[in-house]
Formats: structure tokens, C-alpha cells, sequence
């Protein structure tokens, strides 16, 4: 028996919840894998799986073997890079994920620029405007807004964005110019339906922590799905809309729009290149923080 292959599949079976869909996974026969998970179990003298015709689970024992198989599995693995080289020269593949507007204005040139100083590293670059589990999904490394959760992982801060209310001089000069937030009332607002509350827009005066701050509750009159198409919105005179600065930089420095009650605007969201805490850095994650970092933090500042 081959004891790292054993582990692997019964890995695959729990993440798969059956027999059939890890059979499927693996290209393997049913019967192959029952009869190669009992074989295992034999080989250990205890049960780690309890069976039935529309479900399994994971006895005691088994999620302890488990537990174990994971962290073995991994150790094997860092072994083979190590062994290969990827911790001596920038080689291998490397998935970056980051939000979509901001990852094309300023993720995707550094990429770019990775992949033709190190030839060796081939790179695919997710652009979402969602989290990913960095372990889940197999990411090396994500740019994140906001505040960090998991305190488990490195972070190397790059610097922070702002979020701004804008609006075109046209639609201002036809409707108005809000001062202060609850003059917003009667106004036409356009939102994006990205990872922020749609109906509420929280201020806070002077923008700092600690400050009083005031939430404006409305129904938008349009929803869109991405922040150019709010901007745009905006821009043609239909409304005001609240997007990210780094989002909206290129309607402003065009003209096509203006802010709005800045001094009501709260506290900056930081931005952070996070990874997993790991005892080594495959050299294709550093050759990418080494570029990233001082590019970023020139343009974030």
C-alpha cells in the first residue's frame, strides 16, 4: 500500500462527501476506491469512515487521521518545492486575486511586469469583488480593502483609499449641491451593488474615528452591477453615486464628475497585500511583493 496515496484519497472522499463523486474526481472505479479505503482501514486496525447509502462521516478516529494527513501531505509538498528550487529562484505558478476595478488599474501592469522579469513563473490573476479563503481556493496572495479579519495571515500594508460621494456639474447645477447629508433627501442616486450596503450610506464628520456619524437610508432609483457602470450613470447626469476613489479617479481628473461632501466622508479603508504565514516564501511570492509593494504604495498614497 502506498501509505501517501491512501491519504490522498481518503482526503478526497471527505471533501467530495461520497465514495462516487471522489471516484468521479479521481478518474478511479467505485469499487477501486472502497476497496482501497478498506484496505487502509484494515492496514490501521480501526474505522474511519461510517457508510450508508446516501451519506458517510468521519469516526473519531478518522478525523483525527485526517487532521494528521493534511499536515503530512502539506510537509510533503513544501519538501518537493523546496527539493525542485522554488525556494532558490522565482519559478512555478502563482494565483493573485483582487477586486475588479482595481485589480486591472493596478494589479494587472505588475503582473506584467513579474512575468517578464522571471520567465519561469507563470501567473493567473482572479479579479473579484468577493473574498476569497485564500486556503479554499488555493490563493497566494489577495489585495484586500478594509479592515483584516484573520489575524492568521501576513499583511503588508500598500496604503488606503477613500470612498466618495460624485455627482456631474450638469446634474449639480439643475438640482443642487448637497451640503450636508440629509440634503441628499429628494436627490436621484445611483449605487453599485459591490460589497457595501445599498440603502444606507454611513457619514461621519470631520472623518475621523470617533466622530458623529450619520446614516442616510434611501431607495436608489438605479442599480448596477459594476462600479463603471454607476460611474457612468453619474457622469451622463442621472444622478449621484458613492464608489471608491481609486474607482472613480479617471471620471474626476476627466471633469466628468465631482465630489460631494467630502468633509463628511468616513475614515479611509486600508489596503493590505495579504498571504498565508508560512516559515519560507516560495521566491515567485516575494519577486511579486518585492514589485508590488513600492508600486502601490506610490500610487495610494
Amino acid at each position: 500500500m502506498d501509505r501517501l496515496d491512501a491519504m490522498s484519497l481518503l482526503l478526497t472522499v471527505v471533501e467530495c462527501g461520497s465514495l462516487s463523486a471522489a471516484g468521479r474526481r479521481m478518474n478511479m472505479p467505485l469499487a477501486t476506491v472502497s476497496r482501497r479505503l478498506s484496505d487502509l482501514e484494515a492496514h490501521l486496525g480501526t474505522q474511519l469512515l461510517t457508510r450508508s447509502t446516501r451519506s458517510l462521516a468521519l469516526t473519531d478516529a478518522g478525523q483525527g487521521y485526517v487532521t494528521a494527513c493534511l499536515r503530512i501531505l502539506e510537509q510533503v509538498e513544501e519538501a518537493e518545492r523546496l527539493v525542485s528550487g522554488e525556494y532558490r529562484a522565482p519559478r512555478g505558478g502563482l494565483l493573485v486575486t483582487a477586486p475588479i476595478v482595481f485589480g486591472r488599474l493596478h494589479v494587472l501592469p505588475i503582473a506584467v511586469e513579474v512575468l517578464k522579469a522571471y520567465p519561469e513563473v507563470d501567473l493567473r490573476l482572479m479579479l473579484a469583488d468577493r473574498v476569497l479563503d485564500l486556503a479554499e481556493e488555493h490563493v497566494d496572495l489577495a489585495v484586500r480593502i478594509g479592515a483584516l479579519k484573520d489575524s492568521s495571515m501576513k499583511a503588508v500594508r500598500v496604503g488606503e483609499i477613500r470612498r466618495l460621494v460624485c455627482a456631474s456639474p450638469a446634474y449639480l447645477e439643475e438640482r443642487g449641491t448637497p451640503m450636508r447629508p440629509s440634503d441628499l433627501e429628494g436627490h436621484c442616486r445611483v449605487v453599485f451593488s459591490g460589497p457595501q450596503d445599498l440603502t444606507n450610506w454611513r457619514f461621519q464628520g470631520g472623518g475621523r474615528v470617533g466622530d458623529a456619524v450619520e446614516t442616510v437610508s434611501f431607495r436608489p432609483r438605479l442599480t448596477v452591477n459594476t462600479a463603471e457602470g454607476a460611474i457612468d450613470a453619474a457622469a451622463n447626469g442621472f444622478g449621484i453615486t458613492r464608489v471608491l476613489s481609486y474607482q472613480v479617479a479617471v471620471a474626476l481628473k476627466a471633469g466628468a464628475l465631482v465630489t460631494i461632501l467630502d468633509e463628511f466622508a468616513p475614515p479611509p479603508l486600508p489596503i493590505n497585500l495579504v498571504y498565508a504565514a508560512q516559515r519560507l516564501i516560495p521566491q515567485k511570492l516575494r519577486a511579486f511583493l518585492d514589485y508590488a509593494t513600492p508600486r502601490l504604495r506610490a500610487v495610494l498614497v
